[in-house]
């Protein structure tokens, strides 16, 4: 009853049958007429399948709010997911009824969402940077470096394209990141020779492709309709093109995608073990770590928002928690009691030189600084003085 519909033609035409689209190319079509990013559609149809797996492929319509409670009761009960896989799963549910099945149903609004519990970021230290850094080779290497020295993420950094890197004005624009926003962030100086280099050697291949007959590139919207040569201009071409070529189903041409994130997954998951760090790190990690080193160099918090693209400065907040020192600049008791000979200035400000990158020398980055801080007469009858630690 839910698979077909009857349209009558005309009096005294035979009623002809026409098979409704599936509900599935529903939610598809749904999804992308609200410009919704491919893995939302991706989220969003897994979900809404093992929902009505998860009912013995019951129609949703003939399902509701029970249905939908017993479905998240068993996430969270048997499959132990974590909240936000639960949420996710539930705005799946929620968009199939409320945008595809069109239902005005009260009991969709008394569907409660999961708690997320609060937790703090994975942050490296700049001597942990440098470790994981010095590991790495080649386009992983210049990806994750990317990816600390711009705050990017990792799929923002993969769908570079050479259009966005601006070395003139030492700026990378991020085109249609989270949320559909666009941004501007840092170029790393220190990159920039690397990356130019790199940068010859795609152009390289994108002639020799263009010599073959292909060299074309998915361009975003409708941009392929509107100018359909520039899929193969140099400007529109990935930063970090992937090693094979694939041909386009609907156009036939001969494209090169974007190097895919695994590749960069699997190098940093093995340069992280290989330096014997116990921190869970990622290539995001990188990301946590730009934000908290950006904050530790005196950088208002403000600015870091606009550079990570964050929506609320609330969410660039986290990063303040994972600080090694406070604005109170609070100094621990078995610090006063252990070590009675160093100032509380001196124990609030021992922090790493900016000039200590994850690009220096390892003694270089292993060396400790305490910076000079201004010391009210009242509080302290010690000047300004640079006192350096040895390692």
């Amino acid at each position: 009853m839910h698979s077909f519909e009857v349209n009558v033609m005309s009096a005294g035409s035979k009623p002809s049958v026409q098979q409704k689209p599936k509900l599935l190319d529903r939610v598809r079509a749904a999804i992308r007429s609200r410009h919704y990013s491919p893995r939302t559609e991706e989220a969003y149809v897994a979900w809404i399948k093992r929902y009505i797996f998860f009912h013995a492929k019951r129609h949703p319509s003939d399902m509701g709010a029970e249905e939908v409670t017993r479905f998240l009761s068993a996430l969270a009960l048997d499959g132990h997911v974590a909240a936000s896989t639960q949420n996710q799963a539930l705005s799946a549910l929620l968009f199939l009824y409320q945008e595809v099945l069109q239902q005005d149903l009260p009991w969709l609004d008394g569907i409660v969402r999961a708690r997320r519990p609060i937790r703090l970021p994975v942050v490296l230290t700049r001597e942990e940077v440098h470790a994981i850094l010095s590991r790495l080779r080649g386009t992983p290497r210049l990806m994750a470096t990317l990816l600390y020295g711009a705050g990017l993420r990792l799929l923002e950094c993969a769908e570079l394209r050479v259009k966005d890197v601006d070395f003139g004005l030492n700026h990378i624009v991020v085109r249609n990141g989270k949320g559909q926003k666009d941004r501007v962030t840092v170029l790393p100086a220190a990159l920039k020779p690397d990356l130019a280099r790199h940068l010859e050697d795609v152009r390289d291949q994108h002639q020799r492709d263009l010599e073959k007959g292909a060299g074309w590139v998915e361009l975003p919207g409708a941009l392929e309709r509107k100018y359909p040569n520039a899929g193969r201009e140099w400007g529109w071409h990935w930063v970090f093109p992937a090693t094979s070529m694939y041909v386009h189903r609907e156009s036939g041409k001969r494209r090169r995608h974007h190097l895919h994130e695994s590749v960069v997954q699997r190098a940093v998951r093995e340069a992280v073990r290989r330096a014997g760090i116990a921190k869970p790190a990622t290539p995001h990690t990188f990301r946590h770590s730009f934000a908290t080193h950006l904050l530790e160099d005196g950088y208002d918090i403000r600015t870091v928002q606009e550079l990570l693209g964050h929506k609320d400065v609330s969410t660039t907040m986290i990063y303040t928690h994972v600080l090694n020192r406070g604005p109170a600049a609070v100094r621990s008791p078995a610090d006063r009691l252990l070590i009675p000979s160093i100032s509380p200035n001196e124990i609030a400000c021992t922090i790493l030189q900016p000039s200590a990158l994850a690009l220096t020398p390892p003694a270089m980055a292993r060396a400790k600084y305490i910076q000079p801080v201004p010391v009210h007469p009242q509080n302290s009858d010690e000047g300004n003085r640079l006192h350096r630690l040895q390692p």
